[in-house]
This record gives structure tokens, sequence and C-alpha cells, in this order.
């Protein structure tokens, strides 16, 4: 009999592409993880992944294993949701990507609530590809993110698309530009969001230009992030919706960037059930959205 944290183990692996960060998302130690893989792979009689790479990768066997571990992963998770609420009111969970400004997500969730003041919602923050990943295992039901990726994976509704801006403090001198380029930025200090989606592309943009900038800090706490901008200790560039006491955000000439944003669903039938309270609210970032002023 093969055990659900064996399976967790696989699936950990196989989404995060390497033990030592699937040992972090299941909450142990590495050597246990590994453990628990040789486990499974003596049970199924199979080598599930290719290590002989700096990458694992799977075996044409794990291939195999994978939608089966996938449907055994999600059954169990529907059958515990099924156990716990009966008798409780319908918990609606909602993955927001980590990249919207909160500001942005707090007012809609606001004109969400004041439609449907007795919906419970359960919020799941992640990366885009943490999102992704929630949705397809059911861990959330419907994903705010990027949209427009490409493939046929999910259903999507498209809400808004944004450019990236740079954010640079108010009495910057580009401050006063309706545009600046990269070499009025040549000499600025900047500043690394590390978990954003468009880093490689504004890496390379960069060097591209000939321009290699010092880079006084590096964080995935945006909110914070825009209080250095703000404090005169660097630039960075993210997405134009960001607003902040203090920070001027302004095109960069050749930038050409934009990101979509919107609703994901699992499939057509998924989508048709999100309830109307929920759907109308998160259509108002349209309107709330600084990007579509």
């Amino acid at each position: 009999m093969i055990d659900r944290y064996l399976v967790r183990y696989f699936l950990a692996v196989v989404d995060q592409g390497s033990f030592s960060r699937a040992a972090s998302q299941v909450n142990v130690a590495q050597p246990t993880l590994s453990v628990g893989i040789a486990k499974l792979e003596g049970l199924l009689g199979v080598t599930l992944f290719d290590r002989s790479t700096r990458r694992i990768n799977l075996t044409t066997a794990g291939s195999r294993f994978l939608p089966h571990a996938r449907r055994i992963e999600s059954e169990f998770n529907q059958a515990m949701v099924s156990v716990r609420s009966e008798g409780t009111d319908e918990v609606f969970r909602l993955g927001i990507l980590s990249t919207i400004p909160a500001s942005l997500v707090g007012r809609a969730f606001g004109r969400v609530l004041a439609a449907h003041p007795d919906l419970r919602m359960e919020i799941v923050e992640g990366s885009e590809k943490e999102l992704t990943n929630a949705l397809a295992r059911r861990r959330v039901d419907t994903a705010l993110t990027i949209v427009a990726r490409g493939g046929e994976r999910h259903v999507e509704e498209s809400l808004y698309t944004e450019p990236y801006h740079v954010a640079m403090m108010a009495d910057h001198p580009c401050a006063t530009q309706n545009t600046v380029s990269v070499e009025d930025l040549a000499g600025s200090i900047m500043m690394v969001r590390r978990h954003c989606e468009a880093l490689s592309e504004t890496s390379r943009f960069f060097t591209e230009q000939g321009v290699r900038p010092f880079f006084s800090f590096r964080s995935s706490n945006d909110e914070r992030v825009l209080a250095m901008v703000a404090s005169g200790l660097g630039i960075t560039v993210m997405p134009a919706s960001y607003q902040a006491p203090g920070v001027a955000l302004k095109p960069l000439d050749g930038f050409m960037l934009e990101r979509q944003i919107g609703l994901i669903f699992r499939n057509e039938e998924h989508a048709q059930t999100l309830p109307e309270a929920i759907r109308a609210g998160f259509r108002s970032i349209v309107d709330l959205s600084p990007a579509q002023a």
C-alpha cells in the first residue's frame, strides 16, 4: 500500500524541480524526503526521477505515474473538504498573485464583501506558478493571476492589461518627465524585486543597453521596496498599478512588456459556478487600477 505522504513527496519534487525545495514545501528535512522517494520507488518497482543532472527530471515511468498521483491527491483533498464542510457554510478558496498591489486587492475585496457579506473566503497568496499548481491540485477554486500565457490548461477571464514602469523617488530628476530612457537611468542605483515575474526580461533589457547598475536592496516585499524607493535608496521596475506616497512611476522608453491580469478556473463548468458577487467584485479591478486611468 502506498501512503499518501509518499505521493505528496513525489508531487512536491515534480512541482519544485529539486529535492531541497520540495522538502521545504512539505516541511520535512531533505534526507527524510529522499528516503520517502526511495521507498515509493521501491513500492512501485521503478525509478521515478533521473538524478544524473543538476535538475531533477521525471523518468518515463515517473511521467506515467504523475497523472495518477495528481488524481490521488485531488480525490483525497476533495474527500477531506466534503467531510469537513458537512453542516458548515461553504468556503470559497481564492488564490491571489503576490505581485498584485495589496491596496488594489483590498478594495476589490471590499466590493465583493459588500455585495456578499456572508461569504466565507480563504485566501491563498503565491507566485504565478504556485497558483497554477494550487488550482490544478484543487487547493484553490479560482485564482486572480496572470493570464494569456498560452496553452489550454485552464479557463481564463481577462480583467485588465498593464505595463511595467520605473518607480522612483518623487523628487528624482526624471520624475517630471513623461517617460524616461535607459540613458536617464544609467547612473541610478537599483533595487531588485525578487518575485517579479518580469525579472529576467527587465534584467536582459538593461544588460542589452549596456547598463549594469549597483543593486542596493533585494526583496520580495513590494510595500517595503516602495518605502525604500520613497526614501531615495534606489529605483526599480514594477507593474504600473502600484502607488505609494513619495513615489513616481514613469514609462520606460523601449520596454514594451505588459501583463494581463485575470481570473483562471479549472474548467468551463467551474467558471460558470463562480458566485456573481465575486466575479463582479474582481471585474471592478479594471476601474480601481491606476493603470487603467
